[in-house]
């Protein structure tokens, strides 16, 4: 397939992708309103761990490839995995979907900003001074000491900073465990953990509100598996911009099913958020190019919505 073609079909999926996510988190934000956090953590994280066992089994790839290195570290990224996941959909439950999202961007920049402390690499003055810009976004859309402040806000904010150090973890588990392995385990282990909520806070849904459970799993583990793919058929440069398309879902799913428009300061906000994460993908991929400068296709976790 030529070139052009593979990078038409891997910014295709990822949009797909994105799309696939938004409306995951659009059901758990319905479901939210009705049962406790901790059945919208375990249908999310249950329904994928059970979606790559059948995908791992049906590769043929074995079990052999969910073989399990470094506890340690991966006992720490289902913990923030875990965080990231209460947080965002606790958020949902106070804020309008686009608010949340455009809030949840601030990953990226997190990731920045806490890369060189945490994984000792270079963080230019370019890099730095665009991470803070991208902050001054996220203040701009949360609104602090004004009436418009709801300290709801700042729970995107906190799932946002869980992860980051999710993909902050995982990108020195790779070296060591396979993608499947990672996704597997940690789904796993953070179904387990709600379920140990669930003899105080089960309740048990109706017909039409389990197969939205179901709903909410499937197109999430299926929107995470474009985006991989997405990532797979093109560059991480030519594929990542369009990490921002869930924000443009999310106002659309927002606008449909709870007729909530952003305000200015979400859109101008999350303009200046956008520029932000746009220029540090900039620089990062120069200074790649410059270190390596052919470069095969990767496939990198994307670094958009927290959960």
């Amino acid at each position: 397939m030529a070139a052009d073609s593979r990078s038409g079909l891997g910014i295709a999926c990822a949009v797909a992708g994105f799309f696939g996510i938004s409306v995951m988190d659009a059901c758990a934000k319905l479901l939210g309103e009705g049962y406790a956090i901790s059945q919208v953590i375990l249908a999310r994280n249950g329904v994928g761990a059970l979606v790559v066992l059948v995908f791992v089994l049906a590769s043929g790839s074995g079990l052999g490839s969910l073989r399990t290195h470094r506890i340690g570290l991966l006992v720490l990224r289902t913990a923030f995995s875990l965080a990231a996941g209460f947080l965002f959909f606790t958020g949902l439950r106070y804020l309008p979907l686009a608010d949340a999202f455009a809030i949840a961007f601030t990953a990226p920049l997190f990731i920045t900003a806490l890369s060189m402390p945490l994984l000792g690499e270079h963080v230019g003055v370019r890099r730095g001074a665009a991470a803070v810009l991208g902050f001054v976004g996220v203040l701009v859309v949360i609104q602090p000491g004004t009436t418009g402040f709801r300290l709801e806000a700042l729970l995107p904010l906190g799932a946002a900073l869980s992860y980051a150090l999710t993909m902050l973890v995982s990108r020195r588990m790779t070296r060591d465990m396979t993608t499947s392995a990672i996704m597997f385990w940690s789904s796993l282990g953070a179904a387990l953990a709600a379920l140990t909520l669930m003899p105080s806070q089960w309740q048990t849904p109706g017909l039409a509100d389990l197969g939205l459970f179901l709903f909410m799993g499937l197109v999430g583990t299926l929107g995470m598996s474009l985006i991989t793919q997405g990532y797979r058929f093109a560059q991480a440069a030519v594929i990542a911009p369009f990490d921002y398309s869930a924000l443009l879902w999310a106002i659309i799913l927002g606008w449909l099913i709870w007729d909530d428009v952003p305000g200015p300061h979400v859109w101008f906000g999350s303009f200046i958020l956008i520029s932000s994460g746009l220029y540090i993908l900039h620089r990062e991929t120069r200074k790649r190019s410059a270190r390596q400068p052919s470069v095969p296709p990767q496939s990198p976790p994307p670094t958009s919505s927290p959960p």
